[in-house]
């Protein structure tokens, strides 16, 4: 790719989304930008680092790559011999932190040389398909695992303790709230679930709608858990104070809610596989903006974001995708 391509590539699109359920928020317009990676490497999950860096896992090249937006320049990070990553997380350390499904351990980066450490997991938890990740609030990093597991890593020992699910298959998606409370999303099992940190234990809170599918979860600054429901194509979100749930049915005939993440005013981000879209939801005005991709077939894993930015791996298209809101002029 040449320079005049690559700038073509990465340009701004001022977007006013398209609307879906009623007047425009003054948070539009929106600025979108493309950032293509490397061919072939299944850009996906992604996260914000502190130096303005972006760091996002290749999937299907075994790498963690890190993108400057400021020239859109990226190094990739060999993270080992069949090495299928899916989640990354900044730690306490500032360090990125990986669910490595491929070699079946928790790998940490060091954002200076680069030097990969790797965390295997016991031969009892063997193939966890593990998936995410959170830190809690005393450092302790916790995992979720697909094939029913879900499990805690002391990064200053190396102790690491796995937990068989309730209810076997399924730990996907995981969140911390503000008060520290850790929760999982099971996706095969179709429910939410609170971890004890001190036992470990993981009690189950189930959505109202059945067999909905709850793939993602992520706490806002008030402690509710949202979810996307892959099946539903909902968005719920469960009040644990409370214990009440409310849900909206993203738009278009036959919405798939994949991710979903909590920017710092509490709106909702979600993916939409079916729409090929990043959809934004106001929870105040209960309206939806859709950002259709301008590539088919993007599929937006797992977002993340910073103050003005919501960012996502387009993991279709092998490119990062970040949406800003542009202040009026």
């Amino acid at each position: 790719m040449n320079r005049r391509q690559f700038l073509a590539s990465t340009a701004g699109i001022l977007a006013t989304p398209a609307l879906l359920g009623g007047a425009a928020a003054q948070e539009s317009p929106f600025r979108v930008k493309y950032y293509p990676v490397a061919a072939g490497m299944g850009s996906r999950d992604v996260t914000p680092s502190p130096d303005g860096t972006i760091w996002f896992c290749g999937q299907r090249n075994g790498t963690l790559g890190r993108l400057d937006p400021r020239d859109g320049s990226f190094k990739l990070v060999d993270l080992g011999r069949g090495a299928a990553p899916h989640g990354v997380i900044i730690g306490p350390d500032g360090a990125p932190w990986v669910t490595e499904g491929g070699q079946n351990a928790i790998a940490r980066v060091d954002p200076a040389d680069h030097k990969v450490t790797l965390f295997k997991l016991p031969e009892s938890a063997a193939y966890a398909n593990l998936n995410t990740a959170v830190f809690d609030k005393s450092g302790i990093y916790w995992f979720t695992g697909q094939s029913g597991i879900y499990g805690r890593l002391d990064p200053k020992s190396g102790d690491m303790t796995v937990f068989k699910a309730p209810r076997g298959r399924g730990p996907y998606g995981m969140t911390i709230t503000p008060k520290g409370e850790v929760w999982y999303a099971s996706l095969a099992g179709s429910h939410i679930a609170r971890i004890d940190l001190a036992t470990g234990n993981a009690t189950i809170v189930e959505p109202p709608t059945k067999d909905q599918g709850a793939r993602r979860v992520w706490s806002d600054s008030k402690g509710r858990i949202w979810v996307s429901e892959w099946n539903s194509g909902n968005v719920s979100v469960h009040d644990p104070a409370d214990g009440s749930w409310k849900a909206w049915k993203l738009p278009g005939s036959n919405p798939r809610t994949y991710a979903v993440y909590v920017d710092h005013k509490d709106k909702v981000w979600l993916t939409d596989f079916s729409a090929n879209a990043i959809v934004r939801f106001d929870p105040l005005t209960e309206k939806f903006n859709s950002f259709p991709s301008d590539k088919a077939s993007a599929n937006v894993r797992q977002m993340d974001g910073r103050p003005g930015e919501t960012w996502g791996g387009e993991s279709g298209t092998n490119r990062l995708v970040v949406i800003q809101t542009v202040a009026p002029a």
